[in-house]
């Protein structure tokens, strides 16, 4: 197992889709282990594939109160509901948080690391967030391009990970633009 590096903004294999996984051989055993150690590692709640410059449909999340790591496969979201506002921050976009719009209730399917099919429903918390988060990572999409405005992004300092806009306020434009 080891720590991969993560890929930042602009980097253009963040904006890429990634491919179905259709074997569960061993490199993609390696993939997952290795993606584990590097989110416990980075502090992340959750990676995608393409966060480690692999272009396969790869997610892990694993929240603070779990015991072990949520392995998604092929993952796809199945029922949105809702709206609500949250902050989020992102691995591949250091030092930054933005306020977006969210879905309440979520629910996806995927396969687990061995090929077994999972459901997941989630409403209201983190993991709602995190499913639509990193699947999102899988299409291309960052947490900015759901910005309604560059005032919603705002720069964090080191071990400052509940700043606001109004704290922390330095031009965004940049960051967006990505």
């Amino acid at each position: 197992m080891a720590v991969l590096p993560v890929r930042i903004l602009p980097d253009p294999v963040l904006r890429r889709k990634a491919v179905k996984v259709t074997s569960f051989d061993a490199s993609l055993q390696k993939l997952i282990d290795d993606m584990i150690d590097t989110m416990h590692e980075q502090g992340g709640v959750g990676i995608a594939a393409n966060q480690v410059g692999v272009l396969r449909r790869v997610v892990i999340i694993q929240l603070p109160e779990d015991e072990e790591p949520r392995v998604l496969i092929n993952p796809e979201i199945t029922l949105r509901e809702g709206e609500r506002i949250v902050e989020e921050g992102c691995l591949s976009i250091p030092g930054y948080r933005g306020r977006l719009k969210r879905s309440v209730k979520v629910h996806a399917k995927a396969l687990d690391r061995k090929g077994k099919a999972v459901r997941i429903k989630a409403e209201n918390d983190l993991l709602a967030q995190a499913l639509e988060h990193e699947i999102d990572h899988l299409n291309g999409i960052l947490y900015i391009d759901h910005l309604a405005s560059k005032e919603d992004l705002w720069k964090i300092e080191v071990g400052e990970e509940e700043a606001t806009p109004e704290e922390s306020r330095e031009s965004t434009a940049e960051v967006v633009q990505r």
